[in-house]
């Protein structure tokens, strides 16, 4: 998955704002006790991270 393709995604599950707030601030276990973005940034693939963010924030199986 490219990061574009995940940015989108994030984009229409949680809106654009909610999407932006959420990779900012709300911090994963599952994540290493990280951000979205400091995964990302940390070179975590964008396919694993939206598999956690799915998990953590109970996104239906057929919008993962």
């Amino acid at each position: 998955m490219r990061l574009t393709h995940f940015r989108q995604l994030m984009d229409d599950e949680f809106g654009a704002v909610r999407a932006g707030s959420i990779a900012r601030d709300h911090v994963f276990g599952a994540l290493g006790g990280r951000t979205v973005a400091q995964a990302l940034e940390d070179g975590e693939e964008p396919r694993d991270v939206w598999r956690v963010v799915c998990a953590e924030f109970e996104v239906p199986a057929e919008r993962r």
